[in-house]
């Protein structure tokens, strides 16, 4: 491909973004926003598992605390919501790190079952009445959706919160695939690969894998704590029951669906756990999830690597 085709080609790529909130119904557009949240969160899930190895069943935790965060933040001290993002990714960073230290003495099902005891837990830990104050108990917190700086209608449809929360996650979502996107394609993704597939020759070569898989930890509980931040925004509600153990099960499907160890996966992820389920009910109202999960179950046997990985083979038998 060459250069001016693939300027062009993401050219007319930004300008269906920009237009696309336009184009649909704010119901749609909501939806779309919450693809995109979880896209990030999946990512972020990714970085640990699919590139670091670590099976973790409880980022749902980690979402739940980016999303409580960014809402105390709000409620409590009136602070503006873009700024409680960076906030909320920095309090995910901190408890992942705490996370695993714990995770380089487990490994394999010990740690996805420790993770998975974090993800029952936060709900409970919610409604704790200590904190009721902060975190609102069982009945939770409402926020207020940013309002849009500016009066602006296209194509007939007026740039309301919930699009104009859609280019915050877009712009937000775009800088984090690059970040991670650079990181994982250069020095530090090699490391993290070669923990995760030979830890000792990783070690021998000079690798700090203490610092590494800490970090790893951290860097994935930052991406999933700003997606719940992002969460809180759009929902414009939280409560410790939005948070439930199968949150974390979903994201850890949205990994496999897209793909171990693929960046533009998240997004096909985020796509099967947003509208799959939806797809499930209208296909059968008495039993659902036995639809959903047979869908999952042959969408694994047709692609054991995931979307990205039916992507990729028709790629390669295109350039040859």
């Amino acid at each position: 491909m060459s250069a001016l085709t693939k300027n062009l080609s993401l050219l007319v790529g930004a300008i269906a973004l920009c237009a696309l909130p336009f184009l649909v119904e704010d119901f749609r557009v909501f939806q779309i926003n919450l693809v995109l949240i979880y896209a990030i969160a999946i990512l972020g899930l990714n970085i640990l598992t699919g590139f670091g190895g670590q099976i973790s069943l409880g980022h749902g935790a980690f979402y739940a605390v980016g999303a409580y965060t960014s809402a105390i933040l709000i409620t409590q001290l009136g602070m503006s919501s873009y700024l409680t993002l960076p906030i909320a990714g920095l309090v995910c960073f901190l408890l992942g790190v705490l996370m695993g230290f714990p995770a380089l003495r487990l490994a394999g099902h010990y740690l996805a079952l420790a993770t998975f005891a974090l993800a029952i837990a936060t709900p409970q830990l919610l409604k704790y009445k200590p904190i009721e104050h902060y975190t609102g108990g069982v009945q939770g917190l409402v926020l207020e959706k940013p309002m849009p700086p500016f009066e602006l209608t296209i194509f007939g449809n007026e740039l309301s919160e919930d699009r104009w929360l859609y280019f915050v996650i877009l712009i937000v979502g775009i800088f984090l695939f690059w970040i991670a996107n650079n990181l994982l394609s250069g020095r530090v993704g090699r490391a993290i690969v070669a923990i995760r597939d030979q830890p000792t020759a990783a070690a021998a070569l000079g690798v700090n894998l203490t610092f590494i898989k800490t970090a790893t930890f951290g860097l994935s509980a930052a991406y999933t704590g700003i997606a719940g931040a992002l969460s809180a925004l759009a929902v414009a509600y939280i409560a410790p029951d939005s948070f439930p153990s199968f949150l974390s099960i979903s994201l850890l499907v949205g990994v496999v669906v897209g793909g171990l160890g693929s960046i533009p996966g998240a997004i096909f992820g985020a796509l099967f756990i947003q509208f799959v389920p939806n797809v499930a009910d209208q296909i059968s109202k008495s039993a659902p999830w036995a639809v959903y999960g047979a869908m999952l179950l042959a969408l694994a046997y047709a692609a054991p690597n995931g979307v990205m990985g039916i992507i990729n083979k028709f790629i390669k038998r295109r350039q040859t």
